[in-house]
């Protein structure tokens, strides 16, 4: 069975960068080795594997890794240290607007 990977990377000036990869070994080689010179990570070496999550359909691991790189660095963070709870409260809607927020409804 064939595995895809989506894995969060800590650089050296301390950004986060989200990939997937069928090979999650080799690819972090590649990060630290500048393999790709256009790439993020070329000029930010070296990096550090934070985070990955195994997936066995790619078309999950891709919508996962497009919904985490929307995400906010404290999101991402708390992804990393594993705080579901953080986790959760930072994906809660603060807006006005939002029904949870919108008391007139309640009166």
């Amino acid at each position: 069975m064939k595995f895809y990977f989506v894995y969060i990377l800590k650089c050296q000036d301390e950004s986060l960068y989200v990939g997937i990869t069928s090979d999650i070994e080799r690819r972090v080689m590649e990060h630290n080795s500048g393999k790709y010179p256009e790439a993020y990570t070329f000029s930010r070496k070296p990096v550090h594997l934070v985070f990955y999550q195994e997936f066995t359909e790619p078309n999950q691991a891709i919508e996962f890794e497009k919904k985490i790189k929307k995400w906010s660095r404290a999101k991402k963070q708390a992804l990393i240290d594993k705080n579901y709870d953080r986790l959760q409260l930072l994906s809660e809607c603060r807006n006005e607007t939002h029904c949870k927020n919108n008391l007139s409804d309640e009166e």
